[in-house]
C-alpha cells in the first residue's frame, strides 16, 4: 500500500513537472516568434531608411558631379578668356614701353631739332637776301616772325618746325608760275609805282602803272636796269595773262643767259 503510494506521488510529481515543462516551451516559442517578427520588421524598416540614404546620396553624387561638369566648363571657358586678356595687357605693356622709350628719347631729339631749326632760319634768311626780290618784304618779315617765335615758351617745337616747313614751302611757290603784284620801285632816287611781274625764277620785271617804263632785275649786280621800249607791250600782255585777263600766249621778255662753263 505504501508502495503504490508513492509510486502515484511520483506519476503525478512527473506529469506536473512534464506539463509546467510544456507550458514553458509554449511560452518560450510564442515569444520566440515574437522577437523574430519584431526584429525582421525592424530590418526591413532598416533596409529600408539604408535604401533611401543610399538614394539620397546617389541624387546627391549626380548633382554634385552636374556641377563638378560645369565648374570645368566654367573654368576652361574663363581660362581661354583671361588668356586672351593676358595676350591684351601683354600688347598693352609693350606699347607702355615703347611710349616710354619715346618719351625718354623726346629731350634727345629736341636737343637736335632745335639746332637744326636756327639753321633752316638762317638759310632760308641767306636765301631771301641772295634770291631776286620777289616779295622781298614779306619775305624778310616772315624770317623775323620765325626767329621770335623760337623764343616763344608758349609755342610747341613741332608748331615751330611746322611754320618753318611752312615757310620753305612759300618759297618753293615763288619759283613757278606766272605771278604780278603792285608795289614801290625805287630807281634814279625816285619811288615808282609800278606793277612787279615775275615768270618762276627765271625774269623779275616791273613796268610802270603808265606802262611808259619798265624795268628788269639783275641779279648779279643786284640792281634794276630800263629795258628797251619794244618790250612794254609783251610785259604788260604777261601782266594780264598772270591776272587771268587774257589767255595764256608766247610772248617775248628779256632774260639773263645762264652762264656756261669755258
Amino acid at each position: 500500500m505504501t508502495t503504490v503510494i508513492k509510486r502515484s506521488k511520483i506519476a503525478a510529481a512527473v506529469v506536473g513537472v512534464m506539463a509546467l515543462t510544456g507550458t514553458t516551451v509554449a511560452l518560450a516559442s510564442n515569444t520566440s516568434l515574437s522577437q523574430l517578427q519584431s526584429e525582421q520588421m525592424q530590418t526591413s524598416r532598416a533596409s529600408a531608411a539604408s535604401q533611401e540614404r543610399i538614394d539620397s546620396l546617389f541624387e546627391q553624387s549626380r548633382e554634385l558631379l552636374g556641377e563638378y561638369r560645369s565648374v570645368v566648363a566654367q573654368y576652361e571657358s574663363l581660362k581661354l578668356y583671361n588668356d586672351h586678356v593676358q595676350r591684351l595687357v601683354d600688347d598693352q605693356n609693350d606699347s607702355l614701353q615703347s611710349l616710354q622709350r619715346q618719351i625718354d628719347g623726346i629731350e634727345e631729339t629736341r636737343q637736335g631739332v632745335v639746332p637744326l631749326m636756327y639753321k633752316m632760319i638762317d638759310a632760308l634768311d641767306e636765301f631771301v637776301q641772295l634770291d631776286i626780290p620777289i616779295h622781298r618784304e614779306q619775305r624778310e618779315r616772315r624770317v623775323e616772325r620765325l626767329r621770335e617765335i623760337m623764343t616763344r615758351s608758349n609755342v610747341t617745337d613741332s608748331e615751330k618746325f611746322r611754320q618753318i616747313v611752312e615757310a620753305y614751302q612759300i618759297e618753293m611757290d615763288y619759283g613757278v608760275g606766272l605771278i604780278a603784284y603792285q608795289g614801290n620801285l625805287t630807281f634814279g632816287g625816285q619811288d615808282i609805282a609800278v606793277d612787279y611781274f615775275h615768270m618762276g625764277r627765271v625774269a623779275f620785271m616791273a613796268q610802270s602803272l603808265d606802262m611808259r617804263n619798265a624795268w628788269l632785275w639783275d641779279n648779279d649786280n643786284r640792281e634794276w636796269m630800263r629795258v628797251d621800249d619794244s618790250f612794254l607791250s609783251p610785259l604788260t600782255q604777261a601782266i594780264r595773262m598772270s591776272r587771268r585777263q587774257t589767255a595764256y600766249d608766247v610772248v617775248r621778255l628779256p632774260i639773263f643767259a645762264a652762264e656756261t662753263a669755258e
